[in-house]
């Protein structure tokens, strides 16, 4: 059996994946896959999320160049979550950061950016 036929998708048809530097191990971002995401991501080895809110794929990195290419997947022991160890090129972020998470929240509760950019998303996506 093929282990996507034994992943637990949502209601949404949706599955959760991590991404995670397969180098260092620092979590990239976290997107959300359907089937035939998942199929493409395994048989291409370039990650590709379903966009919630476009309602479209897309392979990350197809704007940007700032692509993620598949060293490793693991499935979770529920079957209901992915983890992916990618080779990323650039930033993964949007917003010009090398990680998604770049925002440390404080004690007291404020964020503090962590991270410095990589590029300014102007460059890349426009306005």
């Amino acid at each position: 059996m093929n282990f996507i036929d034994g992943l637990t998708f949502g209601e949404d048809g949706l599955i959760p994946a991590v991404v995670q530097d397969s180098e260092n191990g620092e979590v990239l971002m976290m997107g959300f896959m359907d089937k035939t995401a998942v199929e493409r991501t395994f048989k291409e080895r370039m990650v590709c999320f379903w966009s919630r809110s476009r309602h479209k794929y897309w392979v990350k990195g197809e704007t940007s160049g700032h692509f993620q290419l598949v060293t490793e997947m693991f499935v979770d022991c529920d079957r209901d979550c992915l983890l992916i160890k990618v080779n990323q090129i650039g930033a993964t972020c949007h917003e010009g950061y090398r990680s998604c998470f770049f925002s440390k929240v404080e004690p007291a509760g404020n964020l503090e950016i962590i991270a410095e950019r990589l590029m300014d998303p102007k460059d890349v996506y426009g306005k």
